[in-house]
């Protein structure tokens, strides 16, 4: 196994054409612009990388990814504040750097040792796969903020698991645990939680045992198309986001999560 590169919270070793990308910020992995942005450049890195094939994406700690940072709070899962409608400002925008881990070419495993909720759960979703075990838990969780979802999910999400399921998670923010998951068609294998970066890794070796040149030219015809339609629905995402950001709803909703109590909404 070999290090390769030198990205800020993200360790990545190949091993036999199988790159995997570790995200080190135990427990919970939350992310912020500068995590997804190291994740984009080691994705891009990979894909000129002869020696990769198939890319894990993993983490450290309890959770794989318990959502976006928010300033100042190393507690609280939550949506991070974003820029105002118009305000993408190339690779200073947390979208931009979400679209380009689609726009990468090489195919994703992600091993899903835990909680996978809110912007956690778009970053899930951006992988091909997800193997995960019991201890897995999927949640768009946004409402129960009183905020909008981002990440792409307008998009991922439905694909995945149909239009009404999709829904269904999104307007409730309910959890949905490994068993269920694996039912829904979140992941592909339901595994024991010591074998599954193994799991993770035999599920990625099969992929990479196929022509590498075909499995990038099918993979690109299967997704032809994601990036756009993502890029597209984080620009209306970002503006839901930006004035319910602004909301009496969406602070008691952040107050809520970080007391640990029922969240009262007024609907203004």
């Amino acid at each position: 196994m070999a290090e390769f590169g030198s990205f800020p919270d993200i360790l990545v070793d190949i091993d036999g054409y199988v790159a995997t990308v570790d995200i080190q910020r135990p427990p919970h992995n939350y992310f912020d612009l500068t995590l997804i942005s190291a994740l984009a450049d080691a994705y891009e890195a990979l894909d000129r990388e002869t020696d990769c094939r198939v890319i894990v994406l993993a983490s450290q700690g309890k959770s794989f990814c318990a959502g976006a940072q928010l300033a100042g709070s190393g507690a609280t899962a939550a949506p991070v504040p974003v820029p105002a409608p118009g305000g993408r400002a190339g690779r200073n925008h947390l979208y931009y750097e979400a679209v380009r881990l689609f726009e990468a070419a090489t195919p994703v495993v992600a091993a899903i040792q835990g909680p996978a909720i809110g912007g956690g759960l778009g970053l899930a979703l951006s992988a091909d796969f997800r193997v995960a075990s019991p201890e897995a838990r999927f949640s768009a969780n946004f409402a129960r903020l009183g905020f909008h979802h981002g990440f792409g999910l307008t998009v991922t999400l439905p694909e995945i698991v149909g239009k009404q399921t999709a829904a269904h998670m999104l307007l409730t923010g309910r959890r949905v645990n490994g068993e269920e998951a694996l039912r829904l068609g979140l992941c592909e294998q339901l595994v024991p939680l010591a074998s599954l970066r193994s799991a993770a890794r035999e599920f990625a070796l099969e992929i990479a045992s196929s022509a590498p040149l075909a499995v990038r030219s099918i993979r690109r015809t299967l997704r032809r198309g994601l990036a756009e339609r993502v890029r597209e629905a984080t620009d209306h995402e970002q503006v839901e986001q930006d004035w319910l950001r602004r909301t009496d709803d969406f602070r008691e909703g952040v107050r809520a999560t970080a007391e640990r109590r029922t969240p009262e909404f007024h609907g203004r």
